[in-house]
């Protein structure tokens, strides 16, 4: 018996190793079959599932571009990675497993970023529409209540400053107000209905329903409007569908010592197959806060921004979606204007509907329409005054509403994006003066700030993207039919201009270049020359001191259109562990809209200095450079350092334009923990004296200053977050240089001193 169970064992052995042996020599036949048999990969753009042409790969030794129908081919090699770069396309990396599964599939969806082809700042946010997914520890981004703050963040801007705590107006390079196009989605904005603009179009985003803020440099980008100096695009979260019926949510709130800001935001969604419906609300209130130096500066605010967001599957190429936000503001104090908001209602609606269609060159289809309106009530009863001589308030409304019609078209080397829009803009309002003593005790006076004055556009463009095998070009171009009337004129307004009505055209053209030098060099340059009709207050303000000095400012509807021929250069080189990227501009301005002390005009206010008319200067200049540079450390660190400096100058007067800010270097030290869970950070600002001053608008030298911030973000689950930190360690007392000053004094409005904060965040 033992023999035969010997001899069946050993039987058994023989069998088995023959069967291991045969395994083995399949195994290595099959992988050598593997690397010796051409492999094929199709890559496909994620949106529009169509072929990526022009994909460069490099695999060891082998090396390809990919066809015209996103096809690249190769011999499997499981020693080395794979590496694609595409102009148009995010860097990929894929190793052994991760291209085997690719294989198997047989293509690879890849995310399109083409809008990075422009000379571009991008500040995430990504509120994401489940933030319980993917959450990257950014809630705190969502507390803010004036999306003007999130733009803070990147030293490439800074903001004119006349409240402590809101209505910041951003200033990108020097150019502001309507040189900035501001739009949500690429399409709507809103029109300030306060005549010194405590109500910027940035005040009427919602922040906790932004996933990301494009600022499109220079005159380029002319998809969106006239980007004259930049193209800042407010752009919210692409909506999700799910297989099944899904509740999402989440509730985040927080504290600052300095001023007792309490802050808190929310969001409760649905979703299924053809649906995703969400409601969203945030809510902010505050007091006044102290400075470096222990003064206090008034920073009342209350403000409220409730919506819904909904998104409806048609069919399987149509989708709706359908928006609206209402805007609330209250007792908002206003240390640098002779009155205060008092109450700000804002309600914003949009429309828009996709169309995927597909056909031999034609892909897509999409319409917006939208509309904002603004009801604004300011005066100066909160403005402590002794003795009050006059109370006054100023009632102002405005409305912005309009459409926006795009197609895609794709063609074997290029692609194309045309279409049309349409804008139209007003405002009314006038000031009330009621006088309490002196000579006209008892009397009231009415000034019509605004004049009912309303402006249309009517817009055609195209941009058109040419792909070769070592570049990337953009053409962009805009046609823009401009009207401007008023419709309550004044009679001193009337008696000063004849003609009040005026119709412009205005072409815009740019051309960018982008070339990728290597694996890890990228070289851009562009050219563009845009040309922008004056606005609303340029051409119809009413006597009404709008400006960073005490005088009242005049329109002149007579104004020509400015015209700003620009050149950006830059070059970006990065590679796993590092990005430095580097961007310098000129700015040559024709017919630059500015303002002229006139002494022969009287102002309405007997307190005031004088009067400032709108005009045209013959030629300004303007350069300055941008520097970015990231870089992955040893032990989860990671460092960023960032500057940006502008150089502007009057060329007719030989004097330096006004509200430039000074050289603004930052450096940001962080760390990741704990698997991403655990998220230490501190932050260093260091701003420059600014000395270049323009003396004609009363502006004066701003000292240097030196900032350092601490935080630390804990995610204590998937769905609870919890943040704590102290901005202004060192307490120091600052302010920006394009901060106004306190009225009636020459102080300007400091930033808040110490100020410790904590957040907290439950999502699901």
């Amino acid at each position: 018996m033992l023999k035969d169970f010997n001899g069946l064992s050993f039987m058994k052995l023989k069998i088995n190793f023959k069967w291991i042996v045969v395994l083995m020599i399949g195994l290595l036949v099959s992988s050598n079959l593997l690397a010796q048999q051409t492999q094929h990969i199709i890559l496909l753009d994620a949106q529009t599932k169509l072929p990526i042409q022009g994909a460069f790969f490099q695999y060891g030794k082998q090396s390809g571009i990919s066809n015209q129908g996103g096809e690249i081919a190769f011999s499997f090699d499981k020693t080395v990675i794979m590496k694609l770069s595409h102009l148009n396309y995010k860097n990929m990396e894929w190793d052994n497993e991760q291209l085997k599964n690719i294989m198997r599939r047989g293509f690879f969806l890849a995310e399109k970023i083409s809008v990075h082809l422009y000379p571009i700042t991008v500040i995430a946010v990504r509120s994401g529409h489940k933030p319980n997914v993917g959450m990257k520890l950014n809630y705190q981004d969502r507390l803010a209540y004036d999306a003007a703050d999130l733009l803070n963040q990147t030293p490439v801007i800074n903001s004119i400053r006349k409240s402590g705590n809101y209505g910041f107006d951003p200033v990108f390079r020097g150019f502001k107000y309507d040189q900035l196009n501001i739009v949500l989605n690429g399409a709507q904005s809103a029109t300030a209905a306060c005549p010194n603009r405590m109500d910027p179009p940035t005040s009427q985003m919602a922040p906790n329903m932004i996933d990301k803020i494009e600022v499109l440099k220079g005159p380029y980008a002319l998809r969106y409007g006239t980007g004259f100096g930049a193209t800042i695009n407010f752009v919210t979260s692409k909506p999700v569908f799910s297989d099944n019926a899904e509740v999402y949510g989440r509730l985040s709130t927080g504290y600052e010592s300095n001023g007792e800001n309490v802050t808190g935001e929310g969001q409760l969604g649905f979703s299924g197959k053809v649906y995703n419906v969400s409601f969203f609300g945030a809510w902010a209130q505050g007091n006044d806060y102290e400075s470096g130096s222990g003064q206090k500066f008034q920073s009342d605010i209350k403000r409220g921004s409730f919506g819904t967001n909904a998104s409806f599957k048609l069919a399987s190429n149509k989708q709706l979606s359908l928006s609206s936000i209402y805007n609330r503001a209250r007792d908002v104090d206003f240390a640098a204007l002779p009155m205060d908001l008092r109450e700000d209602d804002t309600w914003m609606f949009n429309a828009k509907y996709d169309v995927d269609i597909n056909n031999e060159f034609l892909k897509s289809l999409n319409t917006t329409l939208f509309a904002s309106f603004v009801d604004h009530f300011m005066d100066n009863r909160l403005k402590q005054l002794n003795p009050r001589t006059l109370n006054a308030q100023t009632p102002a409304k405005t409305f912005n509403y309009g459409g926006r019609s795009e197609g895609f078209w794709k063609f074997s080397n290029g692609t194309l994006f045309a279409g049309a829009d349409l804008r139209v803009e007003g405002a009314e309002g006038k000031r009330q003066r009621d006088f309490l003593l002196g000579p006209n005790a008892g009397k009231t006076v009415v000034d019509n700030a605004w004049q009912d004055s309303k402006i249309s556009k009517i817009g055609a463009f195209g941009e058109y993207h040419l792909e070769t095998e070592k570049y990337h070009f953009i053409f962009s171009g805009r046609m823009e039919l401009n009207n401007a009337k008023v419709n309550d004129v004044s009679a001193s307004f009337k008696q000063m201009y004849a003609q009040t009505n005026d119709t412009q055209f205005d072409p815009s053209l740019s051309l960018g270049m982008s070339r990728k030098i290597n694996e890890h060099v990228t070289f851009g340059a562009w050219l563009g020359r845009a040309q922008r009709s004056a606005g609303l207050t340029e051409r119809f303000i009413n006597y009404f001191p709008v400006g960073n000095d005490p005088y009242e400012m005049l329109g002149n509807p007579n104004l020509s259109a400015e015209v700003n021929n620009q050149l950006d250069i830059t070059v970006e080189w990065g590679t796993g562990q590092t990005a430095l990227s580097f961007d310098v501009f000129g700015s040559y301005m024709e017919n630059y809209i500015s303002s002229r002390i006139d002494p022969n005009l009287t102002p309405s206010l007997p307190m005031s200095p004088g009067v400032r008319q709108y005009i045209n200067i013959d030629d300004a200049f303007k350069t300055g450079f941008e520097i970015n540079w990231t870089q992955k450390l040893f032990l989860g660190l990671q460092h960023q350092l960032g500057a940006a400096y502008t150089y502007a100058k009057d060329l007719e007067r030989e004097d330096p334009l006004p509200e430039i800010a000074p050289l603004d270097f930052r450096y940001i030290l962080r760390g990741k923990y704990l698997d991403d869970k655990l998220r230490p950070e501190v932050s260093f600002r260091h701003v420059l004296e600014q000395s270049r001053i323009s003396k004609q608008y009363g502006e004066t030298t701003t000292p240097s200053f030196s900032l350092l911030d601490v935080k630390i973000l804990l995610q204590a689950s998937n769905s609870i977050g919890i943040g704590l930190g102290v901005n202004n360690l060192f307490n120091s007392n600052y302010y920006e240089h394009l901060s106004r000053s306190v009225k009636g004094t020459s102080n300007a409005i400091f930033a808040p001193g110490r100020n410790m904060f904590a957040s907290f965040n439950i999502s699901f």
